[in-house]
């Protein structure tokens, strides 16, 4: 059996099912956006309020992203998921419970601290499975499941809004309920079906084996030292762009229902304008991530994406017009969306293993800054302007800076000789 088919049979077993996993923890993740629709009048919440209480997920997932990756990649992934899985669907769920700001603060907290270690678990198991070659179509692949958590999110999250007074409860009550159980029952099925590891998979022969660990060992040059991956300049240069995309890729997600309800549309309507961009984004991650695989290339794969974000962010600040200003914000989610899976092949094309946890648990942490910062500041912004027009002016020009970062300091950063390791050293 070819390589190609090979890795082809392991994308099918696993790629669909790790989206499902992150189409959930996405969804949990940003449908505090839908709720805050009726919440935020329910519970008498400011836009001050809501921002800082809607970011504080990212500072509790920021504080835990790094030690919680380290523990949970020398524990096997089936076991790590599980346990992520199950914590943050009872946090999720649980944020129906929430009558004030200070319940509604430590909910978001928690739920941040729970999801913290699932997405650099996620990219160092694609890792195990995948080399290089192949790693960034499949990558894009995954990460589909961020478009694709709101092209399905959007419209189901507006419809469990319309059960208000079910039961006795809310409909955003309902939202947070009937969105976070689902992942404590993938949690059980990850347990009993997830294989940590190719060399553990029923389902492939002994050659089909063999083909994935010679392939893997063609990777161990790019391996690096936890420590040495930590203190990689170009971690740290990745992180500053992470700031700027997760800035503006947080700022977006959980304002954005409430941006499209401020132009006239009903809450029902809102989930299904929001999720327009992101059926556009799903193919042109596909095509974008195949693009860079077949050229080799990463660095222009990932500042074209955040170059047209930052325009469209431009565009919509500058725009008096709904309609243009719902078209310009409309392509920055698909440049944001472009640029998440490119940004990460690029990590892990000189970085692998556990090094590769650290680094993107790094970059994460760093970038979460951004994802803290961005709800906050459009927050702030409305409330002192009535409008969102600042925001998309501070989303533009964090995106541009970025670009610089991408063409020009890593570029540079990159001509530097990478630490490298013999194969089984940590």
């Amino acid at each position: 059996m070819s390589d190609d088919r090979v890795f082809a049979k392991c994308a099918w077993r696993l790629i669909p099912f790790m989206m499902l996993l992150y189409v959930v923890n996405y969804l949990d993740r940003v449908n505090v956006g839908f709720a805050a629709l009726t919440m935020n009048k329910d519970l008498g919440f400011t836009p001050v309020i809501y921002g800082f209480g809607a970011g504080l997920f990212y500072l509790g997932y920021l504080l835990f992203q790094v030690p919680a990756s380290i523990v949970l990649t020398r524990i096997g992934a089936r076991r790590s998921i599980f346990a992520i899985l199950t914590l943050w669907g009872a946090v999720s769920a649980s944020t129906s419970l929430v009558q004030e700001r200070y319940g509604f603060y430590a909910a978001r907290f928690l739920l941040g601290a729970a999801e913290a270690g699932f997405f650099p678990v996620m990219i160092v198991y694609l890792a195990s499975w995948f080399p290089r070659s192949f790693r960034g179509r499949f990558t894009a692949l995954f990460m589909m499941a961020i478009p694709m958590s709101s092209v399905l999110g959007g419209p189901l999250s507006s419809l469990i809004l319309q059960m208000q007074g079910v039961a006795g409860l809310q409909g955003w009550q309902w939202l947070f309920l009937i969105e976070g159980l689902p992942a404590c029952a993938l949690g059980i099925v990850v347990f009993f079906l997830l294989p940590d590891q190719p060399g553990r998979a029923s389902w492939l022969s002994a050659e089909e084996k063999a083909t994935i660990a010679s392939r893997a060992v063609e990777d161990v040059a790019s391996e690096s030292r936890i420590w040495s991956a930590l203190s990689d300049p170009r971690v740290w240069a990745l992180g500053i762009v992470n700031v700027a995309l997760l800035l503006s890729n947080g700022g977006l997600q959980l304002w954005l229902p409430q941006i499209v309800q401020a132009m006239g549309f009903s809450n029902l309507a809102v989930g299904f304008v929001v999720a327009v961009p992101y059926v556009v984004a799903l193919p042109v991650m596909v095509i974008w991530g195949r693009s860079g695989d077949l050229r080799n290339e990463r660095v222009w794969h990932l500042a074209l994406p955040a170059l047209l974000a930052a325009c469209g962010f431009a565009v919509a600040s500058l725009s008096r017009s709904d309609i243009v200003s719902l078209f310009a914000i409309g392509t920055a989610a698909v440049g944001l969306a472009t640029m998440t899976p490119a940004f990460f092949s690029l990590i892990t094309s000189f970085l692998r293993g556990p090094a590769a946890a650290a680094g993107i648990a790094l970059t994460l942490s760093i970038g979460n800054l951004g994802s803290f910062l961005g709800p906050n500041i459009v927050g702030i912004l409305k409330q002192q302007t009535g409008a969102f027009t600042s925001a998309m002016v501070a989303f533009a020009g964090a995106l541009f800076v970025a670009s610089l970062i991408i063409l020009i300091v890593i570029p540079a950063l990159s001509s530097r000789p990478a630490t490298a390791q013999p194969a089984g050293a940590e």
